[in-house]
């Protein structure tokens, strides 16, 4: 078998190319992601669940709840709302492993996936269990435009405990999200 072709001939051959230095920020995360691939026993499951009494809902409460609060109301507050009484009926998705130890999180931080101009990045919604609806939602929205704006910093990245990520922005109907160590769950939805 033969060895991988040398930079000028992979030109010739394939088509122009272009290389970009990852940022640091960029390679943490290539990194977390791979390490999830290979050190967590990953397992897909497929729910269905009728969300027509919560579209209906919101429909019916959604000129309100923006007069009150001064924003939309959307499904992932009911989301976030939704995985923090799972992670409370069922601790052992809000822990991670560390050596011989099964670390139990007492709190309830929620990252949640955003896509950008230069990837996806996974920022933290932090105590999400003592946030209202609104407060869901306007910090999500802050957050969503601060990683767009490329101001994120590590630490908006870290400390989460569950992820969620919605693969129904880029039109998906299944999707099966990697992993975000240290955590042990996500919930990808369409």
């Amino acid at each position: 078998m033969g060895s991988a072709p040398q930079p000028s001939e992979r030109k010739i051959k394939y088509g122009q190319e272009e290389r970009i230095k990852m940022s640091r920020l960029r390679q943490t995360i290539a990194k977390r992601l791979k390490e999830a691939q290979e050190n967590a026993a990953m397992l897909t499951t497929f729910n269905e669940v009728d969300m027509t009494n919560i579209i209906e809902m919101r429909k019916n409460n959604q000129e309100d709840f923006q007069k009150r609060f001064g924003i939309k109301l959307g499904f992932m507050s009911f989301f976030v709302k939704a995985c923090v009484l799972g992670l409370k009926a069922f601790p052992a998705i809000n822990a991670e492993i560390e050596g011989q130890e099964i670390i139990y999180k007492n709190y309830y931080n929620i990252s949640f996936a955003v896509g950008t101009e230069k990837g996806l990045v996974v920022p933290v919604l932090r105590n999400a269990d003592e946030l209202s609806f609104a407060e869901i939602e306007k910090n999500i929205k802050i957050i969503s435009e601060k990683a767009r704006d490329g101001k994120l910093i590590i630490e908006d990245l870290q400390g989460g405990t569950f992820t969620i990520s919605n693969g129904g922005v880029y039109g998906s109907m299944l999707s099966t999200p990697i992993l975000n160590p240290p955590q042990s769950g996500v919930l990808g939805k369409a």
